[in-house]
């Protein structure tokens, strides 16, 4: 199908109502960049990120016609190849089943709770959204286990959080502020520099909790008569309302307060549920046997690639590195936290003659 043709048009189908009216030429369009960046100012709130021409980036960038700097981020982030991998990295359960959580549905989960906390307090919500969605890039292959597998190759650890916004999306000259976001919307990192990061950071603890404990009910490793009384009488046993309670919470602190927070009831109930979370799910037998056998595969990993660094193809087309070198590290490191968790145990396989009954398994394992 080509389309239908009108007045010079293409349009979809031969019936599409106008609904639009036209308005004008582009310099006067309300939606070109420049128009809505002076809009921001008059409808953001006074601590809000303002959109300004191209944004702060490390390497200057010509503004875009119609997209704001963030909404340029958003775009670079959701195309970008780090992006598409969280599809196969691990959220909880390596080898998920159909219905449960990747790493990928997760950024898209605490990309709706920071869009939905954003807009109602007038925040950025092209800025909450690029650093939500970006905030897990930098994980590798096998959950937060990746973590403790890579941090004796690197100077100082590996943190999934700085790795994502100076390794695994530096090639998208994102703007300082989503980087900033993304590099510390971790707790246990320093605060973001905008408020809009630290609305995912609270996001990023919102929807991992509510929806780690829905997919461990689905998979009959938990019920929800598990859930501390505080959760269940504060939240309810349902997703849902669990995300409607905490998200209420945390917009109703901030507009009463001015500061990203939650009253002291909701903060409790969601450190209990939290604290229930790891009792029975992170770090019950089977996940702990997951996490050592995704510790052993992915050292084994980057100790092959360090030794062979011209196997990696990005180094081999670069010129290539000298084995075992900090730089051949680094390299490897960067190549197997960038794979996805199939990846990395076909590799595994292949190339280190590994014990296919010695690779992580699924909760059916």
């Amino acid at each position: 199908m080509l389309g239908f043709s009108a007045k010079g048009s293409r349009f979809a189908h031969a019936d599409a109502a106008d609904v639009v009216p036209p308005v004008g030429p582009p310099s006067a369009s309300g939606a070109r960049r420049e128009s809505r960046e002076e809009l921001e100012a008059v409808t953001l709130a006074p601590g809000a990120a303002r959109s300004t021409g191209s944004g702060r980036r490390a390497r200057t960038e010509e503004p875009d016609a119609w997209r704001t700097c963030f909404e340029r981020d958003r775009d670079r982030i959701l195309h970008s190849t780090a992006f598409r991998r969280l599809a196969g990295k691990t959220q909880v359960f390596v080898f998920p089943e159909d219905h449960q959580r990747t790493r990928l549905t997760h950024a898209l989960e605490v990309a709706q709770v920071a869009v939905s906390v954003a807009r109602a307090c007038r925040l950025n919500v092209a800025l909450a959204e690029a650093i939500a969605l970006g905030h897990d890039c930098g994980h590798g292959p096998g959950g937060h286990a990746s973590e403790e597998a890579l941090d004796p190759f690197l100077p100082g650890g590996f943190d999934h959080a700085p790795f994502g916004a100076d390794v695994s999306l530096s090639a998208l000259n994102l703007c300082a502020e989503t980087s900033d976001g993304i590099r510390n919307h971790s707790w246990s990192r320093p605060a973001p520099a905008s408020v809009e990061g630290e609305v995912v950071s609270w996001a990023d603890r919102i929807a991992y909790v509510c929806h780690d404990w829905e997919d461990a009910v689905l998979a009959a490793i938990v019920s929800d008569a598990m859930l501390p009384d505080i959760v269940q009488e504060r939240c309810g046993i349902r997703k849902s309302g669990q995300l409607g309670a905490f998200i209420e919470a945390l917009v109703s602190t901030i507009l009463e307060t001015g500061r990203v927070g939650m009253d002291a009831a909701a903060a409790d109930a969601l450190a209990a549920f939290r604290a229930c979370n790891y009792e029975h799910v992170y770090l019950r037998e089977a996940s702990v046997a997951q996490a050592r056998a995704v510790v052993s595969v992915l050292r084994a990993l980057v100790e092959h690639y360090t030794e062979r660094p011209n196997a990696i193809p990005s180094v081999r087309d670069a010129g290539g590195l000298v084995a075992g070198e900090p730089d051949a590290v680094e390299a490897a490191v960067g190549y197997v936290a960038g794979m996805t968790d199939r990846y990395a145990f076909r590799q595994a396989v292949a190339h280190l003659d590994w014990d296919p009954a010695k690779l992580p398994r699924g909760i059916d394992g």
